[in-house]
Order: structure tokens, then C-alpha cells, then sequence
């Protein structure tokens, strides 16, 4: 997700894939950060990086390149805080990551349309991308599907990125004959999410000591920014058109879990370390 309004490269999507600091701290603000008044002064920063291994130096070039982004912002006296164009967006990223719900078989499905002239083709590709980025399956060139429970957040990433005037909506059910299971594996590369989120369970899967707050803490920071990153890749589906047994579902759940348990530890920590 994403949550920062970043493009993930899709190398940056495998299971091999490093997580880059700016990740990490992105993470840091749009969780902790924006929850304890939004502002964190970079000593603190500099501690919590620690627990996850990143060294003084890395951050605060780190903080250096998001500012130049545009998603930090100083407010002085060296304090922090993510920039206020991004709120919209980290408030759709939380719904994703924190309030995930599978549509239901008989819910009307999202269709965004757009034609775009060959005289403006970096259009055309910043549509795809967007789409691509939302979760969108493709139907053909210029038609796109997602479960429509996403509809309103699709119409907020396209104002915020100023292409909605490019792009007709429709919500509404599928009268096709071919089966809607089938149709599902043609708008959406299943096979290649499937090692994505295989990596996810790997990686995830081990126990944590949860009351080492520090360790929960950084446990906590590292799922949420590799899950970030693989729950646009599925906005929804409806499991009943899933494969059985979808590794995706096992994810989602495991991330699940893992966020009930170590959000506790981890918030004790950063509520010490913002004191």
C-alpha cells in the first residue's frame, strides 16, 4: 500500500526483496508517529531505527531523502512529521492494512474505463499504474475490475493524482457466461502473487518474544511494512472465486494475528521513547 503514496518497484515485490530504511520510517510515521501527535524529534527517530538495526547515519539521510519526496516535513528544532497532502492517503492505507474485509460473491464489482490519446501516453501509463497499485485486475486494454468496496477510495486516489477526469466508474454485477472462478484467474496474475505472499509466511511465521517490548516493537514495524507492500496486490476478492487453500488468505490471517499481538508491546516502547 501505499500508504506514503510511493511506487514499489515490482523487483522490490519479491520474497528476496531487502527492505530499504525510508520504508521503515514511512512505516514508523503512518503508525506510531501519527498516532502520538504526529511530530517525533529525529533523536527519537534515531532510537526506534536502532531497534531495527539502522545506524544514525543511514536516518537521517534517509529523513533527508522523504523530505525531498515530499512526505516529510520539518517543523523545526529537529522534529518531523509527514506532510499533510499525504493524510488522505495514509487514512485509505489504514483502512486497507488494519480494517481488511473480503467482498461477498453478490457484491456489485468496480469498473474503471478510460480512453486516453495517443498525444498523452504518460497519461495512459500513470493510469495503469494507479490501478495496478490499487489492486485493480485487468479485463482488457482500457477496462479494469475490482470488488466495488473499493470504489471510493479508487475515486480518491484518482482526484488526489488529478486523472479522474480520464476515467468512468461503473459499479454493477457480471452477466457473462463464462465462470466467474475463471474469469477471476484472467483479470488477476494469481500464480505470481502466490510467491509474494509464500515469502510473507516464511518470513513471519516464527514466534517473537513479546515481552521484549524493543523486539516486539521492530517485529511489529517489519511486518507492517512488508505486508503494506502486498495488500493492494488482492483489494478484496471473493474467497468463494479464490483458489482453495489461496496462500494469500493464510497471509492475511498471519498478518493479522501478528499485529493483535505485538501492537501492545510495541506501542509501550514507542510511548517510552516519545515521552
Amino acid at each position: 500500500m501505499k500508504t506514503d503514496g510511493e511506487v514499489v518497484d515490482a523487483d522490490e515485490l519479491t520474497p528476496e526483496a531487502g527492505v530499504r530504511p525510508q520504508h521503515l520510517i514511512v512505516t514508523i510515521f503512518g503508525r506510531y508517529v501519527r498516532a502520538h501527535g504526529g511530530e517525533i524529534r529525529i533523536a527519537a527517530l534515531i532510537e526506534m531505527m536502532g531497534a531495527l538495526g539502522v545506524d544514525a547515519g543511514v536516518v537521517r539521510s534517509s529523513v533527508s531523502r522523504l523530505k525531498q519526496r515530499g512526505i516529510l516535513v520539518s517543523e523545526g528544532g529537529g522534529a518531523y512529521r509527514l506532510s499533510a497532502s499525504l493524510d488522505e492517503v495514509f487514512a485509505a492505507g489504514d483502512r486497507r492494512i488494519f480494517e481488511p474485509r473480503r467482498a461477498a460473491i453478490d457484491e456489485p464489482w468496480l469498473l474503471a474505463s478510460f480512453s486516453v490519446p495517443e498525444s498523452e501516453r504518460p497519461v495512459r501509463h500513470q493510469l495503469r499504474t494507479l490501478l495496478q497499485r490499487l489492486g485493480f485486475g485487468q479485463v482488457s486494454g482500457g477496462l479494469w475490475v475490482a470488488p466495488g468496496q473499493i470504489a471510493e477510495e479508487t475515486g480518491a486516489a484518482l482526484r488526489s493524482a488529478g486523472l479522474d477526469g480520464y476515467v468512468e466508474m461503473f459499479l454493477g454485477s457480471r452477466l457473462s457466461s463464462e465462470p466467474l472462478q475463471d474469469a477471476v484467474r484472467e483479470w488477476w496474475d494469481l500464480p505470481a502473487m502466490e510467491p509474494l505472499y509464500r515469502g510473507f509466511v516464511d518470513a513471519f511465521g516464527v514466534a517473537v518474544d513479546e515481552r521484549d517490548e524493543r523486539a516486539a516493537f521492530a517485529a511489529h514495524v517489519r511486518a507492517i511494512t512488508q505486508w503494506r507492500r502486498l495488500v493492494y496486490l488482492d483489494p478484496g476478492i471473493p474467497a468463494d472465486l479464490l483458489p482453495s487453500g489461496w496462500v494469500g488468505v493464510e497471509a492475511g490471517r498471519l498478518f493479522a494475528d501478528l499485529h493483535q499481538r505485538l501492537e501492545p508491546h510495541a506501542e509501550r516502547f514507542v510511548s517510552a521513547v516519545m515521552r
